[in-house]
């Protein structure tokens, strides 16, 4: 294979002259013994003085650019391994036990079909045993302790650690994947299901790793505003070399390492393979992600082989077994461990040095290189790797640790490109894991058809050992604690200014809002909580009056003179601004929002994240991770800025949102609200601090919709319990006029669609003689969950009857409904309506053109409202049909 770092002939020196030089003699020089080297000992040696002389110069201080790769061994030789300082046999035997109940578990889940990840685990053991032993601290020192990202497909290993512990009994590792009847375990990291053990969700491939970068960074925020001593914190995220195919995985890598997050260490198990075969056949994962991290400016640690290969590479003179090492795609590599002796000498050994360095190996010893001695389960080489990455300083690390995917499990598991989807082993399987493993089962217990779980007791040297070491860093790992701490009541007076309205000006919902939280951030008691998120759009949506007040969090402050600095609202980045300005990256203020919205726990700070951002790219674009952030319990404040479908038409079509509502509807966490007016905005927002952040704060976030169409913001009408209804979703804000003597009907619109229905409600009265009643509706969504819990109810026997269904109760006329979104998102209720029902929406692409043309073009217009509404009275036989036909002509309808 050739290698293209390789010198094939002297460059001349035309090519060299790209900068001044002010010694020729000298330089010539130094090419003259290059071209010595090629010519006498050939291109490889030459190759590996330059990399040692490049190591040498980087050691030394010297300013030169890195190498994206290094060679295909371990970061650390053996030489340099530190002493390691704990009792590697006890070590052996906890690690073996948790392999075993691990397979056991999920081999028993198979007997129901319910199935499980075993060879992930038994290809990570030693990554997750070294750093439960030595060094993931826990929360009972600061609070806090570490954070660690674990491997979905992992967690059986993690369950059986944590039984060996003493945290989970026989009867939860038995119930695995069996959680109807509330008391088994979920299959991955939920944190939602299991509150007591895990903190973070991570088997939707991607997100565990940009939210640990994330995470880091939020850490470091914490710290640098006074809220929290977080510098003792480290975050670890383990994730497999084929997740690494998932953009988010890589998306924020330059980010961690600018701002220097030397608290972060990611761990990637390169077992070589994905779910279905190799991760990359045709080349080297280890060497692409090394080019990678090292590109983005991570410290990268590779720990590949194992004590077996010690004294071979020692005895590599000639480079020979490095170069093969690096030669050999991972394709083969998985082949050589699933090979034998004769294989491997044959099409690995090749040439006169390495079959003359095979020829001091036994068979066994061959087979043992390829199959077992990889550096991911080796202890010594783990522990090494480990210490490298915590002690070193100024840029996050990874480390790339070489695996066997399956390992311990037999032949019929290790390197298979199947055994992702292998859920379970034979009891003869068993038997030979026994003995792999060397555990004292005896044979009595493997003769069932069941296989047991099995724990050395709890005063065994094992569960004593164990838990000394959990003790000694700062309690048991991973946990998730969340100790109340409820945030005063913000002062009335943000609220008050926007329940008064604003008067004759016309003012946007967006700007309203930012108002409002502009004004919270100033509270002496919970003002600095805010975390105000923005993925680039601050001018977009007002925000840029908070640039010199809060300033924008950077961990630099501002090394330049900004060029606006004389202006009032110029740009200021601070070491403590409260500020999040993320880029233009939904998915990097996501996962920031998700560690702000969920301080409460990893860190006991309540936070109040206000993410927002330009609604079309919210949960459409980043909706998985808004899965996770329910799944993580997260608290805080979303804001679609920019909303509805005909708002924002210069944008055409693919930026006109009508469909958030709908995606928000299927996240059972998202508290969802499309607010017409300030005072709403006023009520929910209040409301939102009091569930999220009260006595008895819940697990939700508050979603809400804002326009960027300036409108009349009247103050809070007198009405009994209106409070109430914008809370729950419903309420009646402008009833017909009593002296309009014509059929009845009732108008229900949400967010900027209100301002439609109430011109539609003129029209119908002046032009057409009906009473048309307005109401406002703040949640659609809100509204169809507490029917469908009012349904709920009624199976059980007791009385329920939805809100919308009593509050509309003896309404006269039809129900008509109009939003600025698609009509999917008002049908949600249309079931509980008593009264006819139809409802007028935004279905299709947006597209560009005046607002006034657009709405007319979704016929969502006051004058298409004023049609339809006859329409729905001429087929209750309230109005003669031609009526419709005349009004359609009238608005100019029948073009």
């Amino acid at each position: 294979m050739s290698d293209p770092s390789r010198p094939t002939a002297s460059p001349s020196s035309s090519e060299l002259d790209q900068l001044p030089d002010r010694d020729r003699e000298e330089t010539a020089e130094w090419q003259a013994s290059l071209d010595a080297v090629i010519r006498n000992a050939g291109p490889d040696r030459a190759v590996y003085l330059i990399r040692r002389v490049h190591e040498y110069a980087t050691r030394a201080g010297l300013s030169v650019p890195g190498l994206l790769t290094t060679d295909y061994v371990n970061t650390v030789p053996a030489a340099a391994q530190p002493a390691f300082d704990g009792d590697i046999a006890m070590e052996t035997r906890i690690t073996a036990l948790n392999r075993w109940n691990a397979a056991a578990m999920v081999t028993r889940g198979s007997r129901l079909g319910l199935g499980g990840h075993i060879s992930t685990y038994a290809s990570a053991a030693w990554l997750y045993e070294i750093g439960f032993n030595h060094f993931f601290r826990g929360k009972e020192q600061d609070g806090s302790g570490d954070q660690l990202f674990l491997q979905g497909h992992a967690s059986p290993g993690i369950y059986a650690r944590v039984f060996l512990e003493g945290r989970l009994s026989e009867q939860q590792l038995d119930a695995f994947r069996r959680e109807a009847g509330g008391q088994g375990i979920p299959s991955y990291p939920h944190p939602r299901r299991l509150p007591w053990l895990w903190e973070f969700p991570t088997v939707s491939m991607g997100l565990g790793p940009l939210g640990a970068v994330y995470q880091a960074r939020f850490n470091r925020y914490l710290h640098a505003r006074g809220i929290k001593d977080t510098s003792a914190s480290r975050v670890w995220a383990f994730l497999g070399d084929g997740e690494t195919d998932e953009p988010e995985t890589t998306a924020a890598l330059t980010l961690a390492s600018r701002e220097g997050l030397d608290n972060l260490t990611f761990v990637i198990n390169c077992n070589l393979q994905r779910l279905d075969g190799p991760v990359r056949s045709n080349s080297k994962i280890v060497q692409e992600l090394e080019a990678r991290f090292r590109g983005a400016g991570w410290n990268v640690v590779k720990t590949l082989w194992g004590e077996a290969w010690d004294p071979l590479l020692a005895q590599d003179t000639t480079g020979d077994l490095v170069r093969r090492l690096g030669e050999e795609p991972d394709a083969q590599m998985q082949t050589f461990a699933a090979r034998d002796a004769a294989y491997i000498r044959k099409n690995f050994f090749v040439g006169d040095a390495l079959s003359a360095l095979s020829a001091t190996l036994s068979d066994a010893q061959v087979v043992e290189l390829f199959e077992n001695s990889r550096g991911g389960h080796e202890p010594l080489k783990v522990y090494a790797a480990y210490r490298a990455a915590v002690e070193h300083r100024g840029a996050p690390t990874v480390i790339l640790a070489q695996t066997v995917k399956g390992h311990t499990l037999g032949s019929a598991f290790e390197s298979r490109n199947a055994n992702h989807q292998m859920k379970k082993l034979t009891m003869a399987q068993f038997r030979e894991l026994r003995d792999v493993l060397d555990l004292p089962i005896p044979d009595s217990a493997l003769a069932g058809d069941v296989v047991p779980f099995w724990h050395p007791g709890e005063n065994s040297p094992e569960v004593r050992y164990l838990r000394e070491r959990r003790a000694a860093l700062g309690g048991p790992a991973p946990a998730r604690r969340v100790i109340a701490k409820p945030l005063p009541e913000p002062v009335a007076q943000p609220f008050e200014a926007l329940l008064k309205g604003f008067g004759h000006q016309e003012v946007a919902t967006t700007m309203a809002l930012v108002r409002l939280v502009k004004d919270l951030m100033r509270d002496g008691r919970t003002g600095a909580r805010w975390v105000p998120i923005i993925p680039d759009e601050a001018r977009t949506f007002g925000m840029e009056s908070m640039f010199p007040t809060a300033g924008i969090y950077s961990p630099q402050g501002q090394t330049y003179d900004p060029v606006d600095a004389d202006q009032l609202l110029h740009y200021r980045e601070s070491e403590t601004g409260q500020l999040l300005i993320e880029g233009i990256t939904e998915a990097g203020s996501m996962a920031e929002f998700t560690a702000a919205a969920t301080s409460y726990a990893t860190h006991g700070e309540p936070m109040i994240p206000f993410y927002i951002f330009y609604a079309m790219f919210g949960f459409q674009r980043t909706g998985d991770q808004f899965w996770a952030l329910a799944d993580q319990m997260g608290r805080g404040f979303v804001v679609g800025g920019t909303a509805g479908r005909t708002t924002m038409t210069g944008e055409g079509l693919q930026h006109g949102d009508g469909h958030s509502h709908l995606l928000a509807a299927t996240n059972p966490a998202a508290v969802s609200y499309d607010p017409a007016f300030a005072f709403e905005i006023a009520v929910i927002v209040r409301d939102g601090l009091r569930r999220m952040y009260g006595e008895r704060p819940e697990n939700v976030f508050y979603y809400l919709t804002v326009y960027n169409e300036p409108k009349p913001q009247p103050p809070m009408p007198a009405l009994p319990g209106i409070e109430e209804g914008i809370v729950r979703g419903l309420y009646p804000f402008r009833p017909g006029d009593p002296a309009v003597s014509g059929p009845r009907l009732q108008l229900l619109a949400s967010g900027t669609a209100v301002h439609w229905a109430l011109r539609a409600q003129k029209l119908l009265a002046s032009d057409w003689n009906v009473r048309a009643d307005v109401w406002s509706v703040t949640s659609w969504t809100e509204l169809r969950r507490d029917a469908m819990d009012a349904d709920t109810a009624r199976t059980r026997g007791e009385t329920g009857v939805p809100f919308v269904t009593d509050a509309l109760a003896g309404a006269p006329g039809p129900v008509l409904a109009v939003s600025d979104w698609m009509r999917q998102v008002p049908d949600q209720i249309g079931q509980w309506i008593e009264q006819d029902y139809y409802s007028l929406g935004t279905d299709g692409f947006g597209l560009s053109d005046t607002r006034e043309d657009v709405r007319r073009y979704f016929r969502v217009d006051a004058e298409s409202i004023t049609v339809t509404a006859l329409d729905r009275l001429a087929r209750a036989g309230q109005v003669d049909p031609d009526t419709v036909d005349r009004a359609r002509k009238h608005y100019g309808l029948d073009i």
